[in-house]
């Protein structure tokens, strides 16, 4: 069955938003889960987190970051294009509950995934502390949105352009040396980021999770693909998680496994170009 896109839109440079109509997979989607796709017949499968969901309009919001052969093909489709498969939702819905002050981060592209989390934590009663970081003051993402589901916002930029110049990880460790009282920590972005959020959390002893994009193939649990080492235990990302208690997690062991087919990726990514603007390379 195809799924159409009834919505295209380029949010900031390389970063783009679709909406996919898709009603029974919006009926049953929930903070947290994502979705697996193919552009067409001889297409690579990708996951992509679940940004949004609209149960009445029957709709699923993806964002993506163009980064390879396949988020290219996605780019250059329009509204009224179909996907030819689209399956979900796939993986463990976020755990959410009143837990008291929630503090929730997000880097680059990973706002996108934070804000339905940091709308259902603040519709089962928490405070809810956002922080969104990017490298520059035009490469924010949904800062408005954020602002609207927060009861607090700060927001980071790599140059300084805007908000606190400097990371995510310099607001985290300010708010927890200067006694603010965190019950929880979300946070979603690159692995580096990640990682860096954790290892300032460990000594406060505040519980945090983070959600692992890792290499994907059937989003079951049949392939292995998805393998990740959590508290010296193999887990599989699609049907374990995605998130996962970030003090446990090897960071190392994942990075290197992201960048494992890095240079076939690049290759793929070059060939279409060239296909694309008819050179002979």
């Amino acid at each position: 069955m195809p799924f159409e896109i009834l919505k295209k839109q380029e949010l900031i440079p390389t970063i783009h938003l679709m909406d996919i109509s898709a009603p029974r997979i919006a009926r049953r989607a929930q903070p947290g889960q994502f979705v697996i796709l193919r552009t067409g017949e001889t297409g690579e499968r990708i996951p992509l987190t679940i940004a949004d969901f609209d149960r009445g309009k029957g709709t699923i919001t993806m964002i993506f970051q163009v980064v390879g052969k396949t988020t290219m093909q996605l780019a250059s489709l329009s509204a009224g294009d179909e996907l030819r498969d689209f399956i979900g939702p796939l993986g463990n819905p976020a755990h959410i509950e009143n837990e008291g002050t929630v503090l929730l981060v997000g880097g680059g592209v990973g706002v996108a995934p934070v804000f339905p989390q940091a709308r259902a934590f603040k519709e089962a009663g928490n405070k809810v502390l956002s922080i969104i970081g990017a490298r520059s003051a035009s490469l924010l993402l949904w800062e408005d949105r954020m602002r609207e589901v927060s009861d607090e916002l700060y927001i980071t930029t790599d140059d300084g352009t805007k908000g606190h110049h400097g990371f995510v990880t310099d607001i985290v460790k300010k708010l927890l040396e200067g006694g603010t009282k965190i019950d929880r920590v979300i946070a979603i972005g690159p692995p580096v980021m990640m990682r860096s959020v954790a290892g300032v959390t460990r000594p406060f002893n505040v519980k945090t999770i983070v959600s692992l994009n890792s290499i994907m193939v059937d989003g079951t649990g049949m392939c292995g693909a998805c393998r990740v080492l959590v508290g010296n235990e193999t887990k599989f990302a699609c049907v374990d998680g995605p998130e996962f208690d970030a003090h446990l997690v090897d960071f190392t062991l994942l990075m290197n496994r992201l960048a494992m087919y890095q240079p076939e990726e690049k290759l793929a990514a070059e060939k279409y170009k060239c296909e694309r603007e008819g050179c002979t390379c």
